[in-house]
């Protein structure tokens, strides 16, 4: 093999190991992008966010190239005009931005102030916007309240077990494809909007009792474009567990019933047992429908308490165990335990 033979292959590897670490570089690059995006739709603590990656870009070239795009994926994006985050997110968010580009001794970016300057100026409101974006690329879009508890109800705002059971529902949409499905609790909409999105059912019942709760749904179910003439077709119902009939639960007919962080109350408990009896009695023996709770276990005697309440109706469960994709924003350290039940 020749000397110039030699210097062309290793100039050709130099090459070659150029265009892989710029490759890498891109793929990194569009990763750290979407998890600002991804976090600051849905409002995540700041402490979550990549801001290593950001410190050391400003770090090694002073350039604000990096925040121009995070702005074009976050504040300046057509999805905050349309449904922002609340004012005092965004001003915490920008604001934390230009406080590590400051310490980088980066100059100022005027388009990163522009957009502190406007929600400075604009007045908070007890209601906000949260987007959840899906792998299709489409978003989720919940009005939900600020405050974690408002009139009176917890069900004003998404919790982590309806998160985890969407997630769930991305990876199993067969379990939902075709059929006709039940939400009991369904609270701001996420986890049903997601499911009729993603998954192709045929009818989707949200459910709720508190009147609050019912309202903010149905504005959040026709905010994503949901109605009764759309495919599939969709239902607000007010479902009183308490006095639900077998008649109203035959007439339903659904295939799937779900629930998400229903479990968190020992008189709630009682009622959500007496109907989950009722659904399994009314159902064929021949084809149950498929029922699925979610829980976010805060409360270890409480959630024991269910189980023990589920036994003594005759009701078994089987705890799922697998992993889901990481598709939402949200503390992944909680205790939350997924069942099916059956007779």
């Amino acid at each position: 093999m020749g000397k110039r033979e030699v210097n062309t292959n290793t100039l050709n590897m130099d090459h070659s190991k150029q265009n892989q670490t710029s490759d890498r570089n891109r793929v990194n690059k569009t990763d750290i992008l979407r998890d600002f995006q991804v976090s600051f739709f849905a409002m995540s603590r700041l402490v979550t966010f990549p801001w290593t990656f950001l410190e050391k870009d400003l770090e090694s070239n002073k350039s604000s190239d990096l925040i121009s795009d995070i702005l074009k994926q976050t504040c300046l994006h057509s999805l905050c005009r349309k449904f922002p985050p609340s004012v005092r997110y965004r001003k915490l968010f920008l604001s934390e931005i230009i406080r590590r580009q400051e310490a980088a001794g980066c100059d100022p970016l005027d388009e990163l102030y522009d957009a502190l300057a406007e929600v400075v100026g604009a007045e908070d409101a007890t209601e906000c916007y949260k987007n959840y974006l899906l792998p299709s690329g489409d978003a989720v879009s919940l009005l939900e309240n600020v405050a974690l508890i408002s009139e009176g109800t917890t069900g004003l705002v998404t919790w982590e077990a309806a998160l985890y059971l969407a997630e769930w529902a991305l990876d199993h949409q067969q379990a939902f494809t075709g059929r006709t499905v039940l939400e009991l609790g369904s609270g701001v909409g996420l986890m049903g909007i997601t499911i009729c999105r993603s998954c192709s059912p045929n009818r989707y019942i949200f459910s709720d009792c508190h009147h609050k709760v019912l309202q903010k749904l149905r504005d959040n179910v026709h905010l994503n474009g949901l109605t009764e003439q759309t495919s599939p077709t969709v239902a607000v119902e007010e479902m009183d567990w308490t006095t639900v009939t077998e008649e109203q639960i035959k007439q339903i007919g659904a295939d799937t019933v779900i629930a998400a962080d229903v479990v968190y109350d020992p008189d709630v408990v009682k009622s959500l047992v007496k109907l989950l009896s009722k659904i399994l009695r009314c159902s064929s023996p021949d084809v149950p429908p498929e029922v699925l709770i979610c829980s976010t276990i805060r409360n270890q005697e409480t959630y024991s308490g269910f189980k023990q309440q589920l036994e003594k109706a005759g009701i078994s469960h089987h705890v799922i165990t697998e992993a889901v994709s990481h598709v939402f924003p949200y503390n992944r350290g909680s205790a939350i335990e997924m069942i099916k039940l059956y007779r």
